[in-house]
């Protein structure tokens, strides 16, 4: 009797890789087909960022070779990184969405928002977010937070409920177990909803790899003029000018995260290419949020209690 050859049940390390990561996809695809199946007027938050984008691509898996059976929303502060703002236009046009966009300078023009001291937009989305949410009668939100960015985004269910107010309340949130989710919702509430709430940055970047997901520039290491405040570069723009004792610097740097120019911060890097950006988030003992982005330092509690207000 011949004798078997013995089975090699080792795993190597890019099998792993590429078993998580399809996990993580199917599992995101699931929670958008089924939430469109079940809702009538979704939507997906789309501000050419690397997590809406892969949100982005995951929905035109999903629904392949039909078209994305759903619009795309950008809440424009009027203060966004231009590179991002021509990323999102060519890919609605490449895709054939449909873009609608709240701005926050509409609401600042006709005064019922004001500007904030200094200077940042972000805490300005929430209302007109909430205003698009009403006025386009959206019933699911597609957004691509995730637990690994932030202590209150942990909280978060990966269908979330809004009340009347476009409001989130973390005692009522509904138990998700064995990955059954609940988009019921009474009239004038809806749900959001984070299919890639389970990804971690460092998924989201071997993802874009796997996939050869384009992305704006700026998520790679370039050459820009920047000043130091409170231990971020901060890019000098016509929304983000340095204070007295500020000097201006060109640093060779890259932006984990993209938003308000006043905010949000580069990191230095020589991050080039896809594989460079992976081995650099995979040796980082900070998040992308915690690392960059100035709005999120505001309180301990920043991000819990704007989310509270009907914040993304």
């Amino acid at each position: 009797m011949t004798a078997r050859p013995a089975v090699d049940d080792t795993v190597t390390h890019d099998e792993h890789v590429l078993n998580q990561l399809d996990a993580l996809e199917s599992e995101a695809i699931l929670i958008i087909r089924e939430v469109v199946g079940e809702l009538e007027r979704p939507v997906l938050l789309f501000s050419g960022g690397k997590d809406s984008v892969v949100m982005l691509h995951l929905a035109a898996k999903a629904f392949w070779p039909a078209p994305i059976p759903f619009p795309v929303l950008h809440v424009d502060t009027g203060h966004n990184f231009p590179e991002v703002l021509d990323y999102r236009d060519a890919t609605v046009e490449r895709l054939g969405l449909r873009l609608e966009v709240a701005s926050v300078q509409d609401w600042i023009d006709d005064g019922r928002l004001r500007d904030r001291p200094d200077g940042t937009r972000n805490p300005l989305q929430t209302l007109p977010l909430l205003d698009a949410i009403t006025s386009h009668r959206f019933d699911a939100v597609f957004g691509g937070g995730r637990r690994d960015e932030e202590k209150a985004r942990a909280k978060e269910r990966v269908v979330s409920l809004r009340d009347e107010f476009g409001q989130w309340d973390p005692r009522t949130q509904r138990p998700e177990l064995w990955n059954l989710y609940n988009p019921r919702h009474a009239p004038g509430q809806h749900v959001r909803v984070f299919p890639i709430s389970n990804w971690t940055e460092l998924d989201v970047w071997r993802y874009i790899e796997r996939e050869a997901i384009d992305l704006p520039g700026l998520y790679y290491s370039h050459e820009r003029d920047v000043f130091e405040r409170d231990g971020m570069w901060l890019a000098v723009g016509p929304h983000s000018r340095p204070r007295d004792g500020e000097d201006v610097r060109t640093r060779t740097v890259r932006y984990r995260t993209v938003g308000d120019m006043s905010c949000t911060g580069a990191v230095l890097s020589e991050a080039r290419t896809v594989a460079d950006v992976v081995v650099e988030v995979a040796a980082s003992t900070l998040t992308e949020r915690g690392a960059t982005r100035a709005d999120d330092r505001m309180s301990e509690a920043a991000m819990e209690d704007r989310k509270k207000e009907g914040y993304f």
